[in-house]
This record gives C-alpha cells, sequence and structure tokens, in this order.
C-alpha cells in the first residue's frame, strides 16, 4: 500500500484552440523520453532515481535533534518522488515498450522498485521521525499526509517483530513479481482466429476492408480491441462471435491459473500476517470503502436497484433472439453486445454504427481535447518531433493562464505486446514549484490511415472521455506542495468517479455538435441522431450495472477468504449466474484475462462505488449547458484540484454538500425505459 508505484489503472470554432499556435511555450522540464535509452541507459535512469532515493532516507535517518518539515518531512518526501518516478517508468515500460526483451528488463526493474519502497515502508527509524512530528503549526495538507502516511507504515506492517517484517518483504517482493506476470500474460497473450469472408456479414465496411482475405482465403482476426469488438456488436455470424470469444477470454489462460493462484496465496499471508482475516479486509483498511464486509453489503445494494431493470432488459433481449431461435431460454454472455445492438435498432430506430463516420480518431482527439479545455479552462499545445518509444506516441503541454502546468503523453493504437485495454498512467508526481505533472493515456483505437479515417464506435469515444478525466485528475491534481499527496493519491476507490463523470459529456449535443462531423462530407452529426442515440444508449444500463457488480463480486470472491477455498471457474460462473442473468461460455476462463484481479485485487467495486459518486456530481451541472453557470470551476477547484490532499469522503461533501447516495444512480438507470418510444410501451415492452 504505501509508496505504491503501481495506480491500477486512464471541427469549426472552438472556445479555446487545443493547439496553442500564437506562442509556444517553453518548458524546461524534459520528456520522459528526452533520447531513446536502450536497456542499459534505461537501468541506469532507474538506478540513478533509487539510489537518489535512498539518499534521502539516509538524510533524514541521519538528522539530529528534533524532527522538523526541514529534516525530516522534506527527505521523506524528495524519496517518494524519485521511488514513484522509478516505478512509473517501469511499469510503463513493462506495458507499452515494442520489445519484449525491453519489457522482460522493465518488470525486473518494477520488482526492484517494489523492494525499494517496501524496505521503507518497514523501516522503523523512518516511522519513528514521522510519528515525532509536531504537526502544530503545520497546514491542514502537511498535517493530513503526515497521518496517512502514518496509517500506510502500520499497514505496511512496520510495527511487527523482525521476523515478521522479513516475512512481508519478501511477499510483497513477490506479490510484485506475481502481479507484473499476470499483467504480462494479459499483454503477450494475444490470439488470432480464422474466418470465412461470408462471416464479416454485418460488419462495417471499412472493418472488412481492412481484414482482407490471406493467402489461404481465409480472414485473420485478433484478440485486440478494435478488431474483437465490432465482431461481438456487429457480426451476424454466431459461430465467429463464439470463436472469437472463446479466444477473447482464454488469451492468458492456462498461463495466468498459477499466476493469480499463486499471487491471491501471496496477498492472503501479507493480510493475515498484518492480522486480518483475508486480503479484502486488508484491502479496505485505507479505502473509503474501510471494510471488506462493506463491499459485499454495496453488491447487494446495487443489486437491489438494478435486478428489476435488468430483468426487464434481459426479456427485451431474450425476445430478440426468439425472433430466429423461438426456443431460447437463455443467453450467453458473448451474444448480449449483439442482441443489444438489435433491439436498439428496432426500439430506438438506432443503429450504432451510424454514428461512426462522425468519429473518426484524429476528429476525435480533437474534440475532446476542445471539450476539456472549455470544461477546465486551459490549453494544450502539442510538442512536435519529441522522441518515445513509438512514432505514434504524441506528447503535449497543458497551459493554464499562459503557463505550462502539466505534460501528458498520448499511446493510443494497438501493437503486439502492448496492454491491450484503455488506462491512464501517471509518470510523474506534481509538486508545485519543483517539478510538473506527467501522465500518459494508453488505448486501443483504431489506427488512422491515408485511406481509412479510423472510425470509432461510439464506446471508444466513451472510453477516450473516461480516461482523458484520469488525466485530467492527475494534471489539475498535480499542484501540490508534496509528491505524497498530488494528483490522484487519495483513496484509490474514488479515482474513477472523475473519469466516470467525464463520460456523460458524449451525451451533450452541445458538446457533439464541436467536433462530430462526417469524415467525407464535413456535415455536423445531426441533433434527431444525437437523440435516438442517447435513447438507445440509456437502454442497457441495468445490464451494464449488473455486468460490474458481477466483476466487483468475481473481485471479492477470490480474495475474501482463504485461496484453498476458491475454485475460480466456479465464483466466477455464480458471480455472473447470479447478477447478470447470461449465461457464460463453460470453456472459457474468463478470470485469466481480468487484469484488474491483479492491479485492483479485491477493489474492482471501485468502478460502481465511483458511478455513484459520478451522477452524483454530474446532477450538479446544467444538463442544458454543461459548460454554464458555477459548476465547472466548482468542479475543478473542489474535487480535482486538490489531489490528495484531503479524504475522498471530504472532496464528495465539499461539491455535494452532502454524502454521495443511490439517488443519482437510481436516475441514471431509470431513464432507461422512461426514454423508450410510446410504441414501444404501448406493446407491453
Amino acid at each position: 500500500m504505501l509508496l505504491a508505484a503501481r495506480l491500477a489503472f486512464v471541427c469549426l470554432p472552438f472556445f479555446l484552440v487545443a493547439v496553442v499556435s500564437a506562442q509556444s511555450i517553453n518548458v524546461s522540464q524534459p520528456t520522459m523520453w528526452a533520447s531513446k535509452p536502450d536497456v542499459a541507459a534505461f537501468e541506469k535512469i532507474e538506478n540513478d532515481r533509487l539510489a537518489a532515493g535512498q539518499r534521502a532516507i539516509d538524510t533524514l535517518i541521519a538528522a539530529k535533534g528534533p524532527r522538523t518539515v526541514e529534516n525530516t518531512l522534506i527527505p521523506y518526501d524528495e524519496a517518494v518522488r524519485q521511488n514513484n518516478s522509478a516505478g512509473y517508468l517501469a511499469g510503463l515500460m513493462e506495458q507499452v515498450h515494442p520489445e519484449a526483451a525491453f519489457r522482460d528488463h522493465a518488470t525486473a526493474m518494477l520488482t526492484k522498485v517494489s523492494a525499494a519502497q517496501t524496505a521503507i515502508a518497514l523501516n522503523h527509524d523512518v516511522y519513528n521521525a514521522l510519528a515525532a512530528l509536531d504537526l502544530s503549526k503545520v497546514d491542514a495538507a502537511t498535517r493530513y499526509y503526515v497521518q496517512r502516511q502514518l496509517l500506510e507504515f502500520r499497514l505496511a506492517g512496520v510495527d511487527k517483530d523482525d521476523a515478521t517484517r522479513a516475512r512481508l518483504k519478501k511477499l510483497n517482493d513477490q506479490s510484485t513479481e506475481e502481479q507484473s506476470m499476470l499483467d504480462r500474460n494479459i499483454s503477450d497473450g494475444q490470439k488470432t482466429i480464422e474466418a470465412d469472408p461470408s462471416e464479416l456479414d454485418g460488419l462495417p465496411q471499412d472493418y472488412i476492408e481492412r481484414h482482407k482475405p490471406a493467402a489461404d482465403g481465409k480472414i485473420h482476426i485478433t484478440t485486440d480491441y478494435p478488431d474483437a469488438l465490432p465482431v461481438f456488436s456487429f457480426a451476424k455470424s454466431d459461430a465467429l462471435r463464439r470463436r472469437l470469444a472463446v479466444a477473447f477470454n482464454t488469451r492468458a489462460y492456462p498461463k495466468n491459473q498459477e499466476v493469480l493462484t499463486s499471487l491471491m496465496k501471496t496477498r492472503y499471508e501479507i493480510a493475515t500476517l498484518l492480522g486480518f482475516s483475508n486480503w479484502a479486509d486488508y484491502n479496505a483498511a485505507d479505502k473509503m470503502m474501510a471494510k471488506g464486509s462493506n463491499i459485499a453489503d454495496f453488491i447487494r445494494q446495487v443489486n437491489d436497484s438494478s435486478l428489476p431493470l435488468a430483468k426487464r432488459e434481459f426479456e427485451m433481449l431474450l425476445a430478440e433472439k426468439q425472433k430466429t431461435d423461438p426456443g431460447a431460454k437463455e443467453i450467453w454472455d458473448y451474444e448480449r453486445a449483439y442482441l443489444l445492438e438489435l433491439v436498439r435498432r428496432s426500439k430506438y430506430d438506432f443503429d450504432s454504427q451510424s454514428v461512426r463516420p462522425y468519429f473518426p480518431f484524429v476528429q476525435v482527439k480533437q474534440g475532446i481535447l476542445d471539450a476539456a479545455a472549455e470544461l477546465f479552462h486551459v490549453s494544450f499545445q502539442q510538442e512536435l518531433n519529441v522522441p518515445s518509444w513509438d512514432p505514434s506516441v504524441e506528447t503535449w503541454i497543458v497551459i493554464d493562464s499562459g503557463k505550462p502546468i502539466g505534460r501528458f503523453y498520448l499511446d493510443m493504437h494497438p501493437r503486439p505486446g502492448k496492454f491491450s485495454h484503455a488506462e491512464m498512467a501517471p509518470v510523474l508526481d506534481g509538486i508545485r514549484g519543483k517539478q510538473l505533472p506527467e501522465a500518459i493515456l494508453v488505448c486501443n483505437f483504431p489506427v488512422p490511415t491515408a485511406t481509412d479515417p479510423g472510425l470509432m464506435d461510439y464506446g471508444d469515444v466513451e472510453t477516450f472521455f473516461h480516461e482523458f478525466g484520469h488525466l485530467m485528475h492527475h494534471i489539475l491534481g498535480g499542484q501540490q506542495s508534496w509528491a505524497g499527496i498530488t494528483g490522484i493519491s487519495m483513496e484509490s476507490d474514488f479515482v474513477e468517479a472523475p473519469s466516470q463523470m467525464l463520460e456523460e459529456w458524449i451525451r451533450s449535443p452541445q458538446v457533439l455538435a464541436k467536433f462530430a462531423r462526417h469524415y467525407k462530407t464535413g456535415e455536423p452529426i445531426p441533433a434527431d441522431l444525437v437523440v435516438r442515440a442517447n435513447r438507445a444508449s440509456a437502454f442497457g444500463r441495468g445490464a451494464w450495472i449488473a455486468r460490474q457488480n458481477a466483476l466487483t463480486a468475481i473481485s471479492y470472491g477470490i480474495y475474501k477468504t482463504s485461496p484453498e477455498n476458491v475454485d475460480l471457474d466456479k465464483v466466477t460462473l455464480e458471480a455472473n449466474r447470479r447478477y447478470t442473468l447470461f449465461t457464460p461460455l463453460p470453456e472459457t476462463h474468463m478470470w485469466a484475462s481480468f487484469g484488474h484481479l491483479g492491479g485492483y485485487s479485491s477493489a474492482y467495486y471501485t468502478y460502481l462505488w465511483d458511478k455513484v459518486i459520478a451522477e452524483d456530481f454530474f446532477l450538479q451541472f446544467d444538463h442544458k449547458n454543461l459548460l454554464a453557470g458555477d459548476a465547472p470551476m466548482r468542479y475543478r477547484r473542489i474535487v480535482l484540484e486538490p489531489g490528495g490532499s484531503m479524504s475522498a469522503n471530504d472532496l464528495v461533501k465539499n461539491f455535494l454538500g452532502r454524502p454521495q447516495n443511490m439517488t443519482a444512480l437510481q436516475h441514471w438507470m431509470a431513464e432507461e425505459f422512461e426514454s423508450v418510444p410510446a410504441s414501444s410501451k404501448s406493446s407491453g415492452e
């Protein structure tokens, strides 16, 4: 927990122009990849950072006399900064570097960073020095920082005997290595299936054009997101969708069976050594959730709220399936996306392929930059000709009132060995007057070419907004005095709230009007199409919540007890059957490629917990004009800018004037059937 190197994790005239050309912003801080290092240079960068961190700890311990901010907290925070920087870079290179050998070295270096962090977390002298600080005259943020760090030290086991601390150090190093291997197996586990050209019926034309038959006449489809997700939504061939679902859900199986089981055992031993009954209880101790048993209560609350809607949606989906399979009594989970698409066409007069021509990648990217610029009152300037690990990576500066306040990188398209989902990852912690915050978006969106605009699905655009919400949180919250409370360093079960809140921007006609234009004609997206898209997107929210609840139950289920009591396939099957109503394919083992079981571990509930908060936040905005009134700047100042300088519970209360509740989520889900056209309602559907 302490000093964690990993964060699981991510048009026509504009209000602010995203690429600032009128002036050049000089940023003296070099980019993370100022020159392309080989393995030796990379390891030197990492070792230099670790050595600097150790020197700071040595300075802290050697200080004489009363413990002060100057002789204790300043060197401690320098160690945090250096070790975090080393961990961020190693974790990033493990996920994005194009060379497998380089990724191997990054994995090894990540283990070394974790060992250094664990050594600090178990160091009596460091803990005692921080505990001896007189906090009576420091500001509230500094006081909160120290008090939270002391909690993290205790959760790390600093107060245990020498033998226990030695065992904990070994277990933490082992956990880091196992989590890295879990992630690597998923990233390296791409699979490819063969398909006949006729099986592509129903898929978008640009998808078909990108998938020409090979010499043997077969189409080759990978499990990368731009290849797989359109098949699940649009392919008429049930056999194709089923084959791809098996490949997609087994891409890290059986490799991750042993790895995940070992990781569960390691974490269980850590938790019990520290006096907790299981990992879920331990992992919740420094979060908003507070106790593992509260996760079970939350799962029940969500199920009670979502199940009636999920059942009603399921019946509509089953009726759609029975049009071609009259005897059907169940729906396989791989059929869900396809049937959702069919119902949205038949009941809501919306074909999600109809919006894709308005979402070419480059245009969407510009539109999101402009929407963020207007919402957060900043601007962006691209840094050109910056070296990186891949030619497609872009580097950008965030500018506020003419001054740079952060930098971010965009690594947006798939390639072999790269992290296969979407995330924001910190690159540097922001420290006011000392270091700009830096972050990266790692995504897998379609690649635009001279002949292919890289059309994005509605869900792709929503994901882009989501990850950009994370990024702006890290940048705007990265203006603190201390590395340990900057960016998204608050309780980790709050970090998805700002990103999920920003997802709602895709449903704003006002926002879409700024960038959603047909890639051939330049015509803006029709207003009635936006209305139909919003109505259609409202259908399936109950099922989405239920699906997230099932994943939450899997995450909690495998960590709430001793690993010897856990059958991974059984836990997964039971959670899906109980909460989603859909039937999993028996030959799949989706837990093997469910990477959040490593990063979030038992805390996957974060997505639903934060959805509750996000919808509560969103209700505070003027939905007729999201950028009007004081809500945008209040949100920036009260929720994002404090970073981790106070509890997330206080961030929520300060913005809402009260704690969060389920009302907003229930309102969000209720839009589903309120928006059904009258003709559909009258038919009893």
